[in-house]
């Protein structure tokens, strides 16, 4: 059904598809009681992301790298909507000094959380190492929402038993997890730049993502915690995030006009996961186009997953920022 959506822009079972925009998928919701933390905020989709939940009265919570473009984000929400409710915290995710640090920042605020949207991320970066010793890409896409989902995820539980509202996480993946390494992710390797590929270790963070999303949502459905786990493909969108590739890109924009969304149609899917009543329940899905979507072997298999999250927590366990992780 999605790659139907995405040729013709006709919708799917939920009523939206692939021309439609986060304001078309959130009509007529109101988000008053709902507290939303939205990772990349700043720009792009994540802006979007933030402009229309802030529309729709959630409190927002941008977590930029850059405070200076975060407020500006801000500012720019407040322009259009005098009454959003939107803060801006700063959250470096290739840094999990910085992530813990914007855990206690935002703990400090005694908000609650309703909403966890894991949207940053790099793209087919030059090798490089994150300052806790990470291939940058795994870090940032990656370890570093792994992270800070999990210390957030006692204050989710807390709100959803207290409120009664379910609360909902939203891993942006990509199409881009069908273009990984062999293996799917190459645990023994990850720091190994002699195999290092910039498009497959970009997949290989995206698969990662799904793979997150799917042991996570098994793990809080075994627990019968209020909080389900989903992951979406927004689309193929000219934004700042292809900034390593931009000829490339702009190259193949040209052939592949028709497939390319726009930032407002590029952030329907994430919203629509955030805040549609038709998700009520609705766990461990990938998303396309606003509807339910099947993805790659590798993303849906469940010994990779537990593999995964295993790999996942031995990094954050062992890292330092004194002393890089050795593989």
């Amino acid at each position: 059904m999605g790659i139907i959506s995405l040729i013709t822009g006709k919708p799917g079972s939920s009523g939206f598809g692939s021309s439609s925009t986060a304001e078309d998928v959130t009509e007529g919701i109101d988000a008053t009681n709902l507290t939303a933390i939205i990772t990349g905020g700043a720009s792009g989709i994540g802006f979007e992301t933030a402009r229309v939940l802030a529309l729709r009265k959630a409190h927002v919570i941008i977590a930029a790298r850059n405070l200076k473009a975060g407020e500006e984000a801000k500012e720019n929400i407040l322009k259009e909507n005098e009454s959003a409710r939107v803060d801006v915290l700063k959250l470096d995710l290739c840094s999990m000094k910085s992530i813990r640090d914007f855990v206690n920042e935002f703990n400090n605020l005694n908000l609650p959380l309703n909403l966890l949207i894991n949207n940053a991320g790099v793209m087919f970066c030059p090798f490089q190492l994150s300052e806790d010793g990470i291939e940058l890409q795994f870090a940032t896409n990656h370890i570093g929402h792994f992270l800070l989902t999990d210390l957030l995820l006692d204050k989710m539980k807390e709100t959803a038993k207290t409120s009664g509202i379910e609360g909902r996480i939203v891993n942006l993946s990509s199409v881009a997890h069908l273009h990984t390494y062999e293996e799917g992710i190459q645990f023994d390797k990850i720091n190994d730049q002699l195999v290092y590929s910039d498009k497959k270790a970009y997949g290989q963070s995206k698969l990662a993502n799904i793979l997150h999303s799917n042991e996570l949502s098994r793990r809080l459905q075994d627990e019968g915690a209020n909080i389900i786990v989903n992951s979406v493909h927004p689309g193929l969108i000219m934004t700042n995030l292809m900034r390593h590739s931009a000829f490339l890109m702009r190259f193949l924009h040209m052939f592949t006009y028709i497939l390319w969304k726009n930032v407002q149609q590029g952030a329907a899917t994430t919203c629509y996961v955030a805040l549609h009543p038709k998700v009520k329940g609705t766990t461990g899905k990938y998303f396309v186009d606003c509807n339910k979507y099947r993805p790659s072997e590798f993303a849906t298999d469940e010994k990779l997953a537990k593999k995964l999250w295993e790999f996942s927590s031995m990094l954050i366990k062992s890292s330092s920022a004194e002393k890089p992780i050795e593989m």
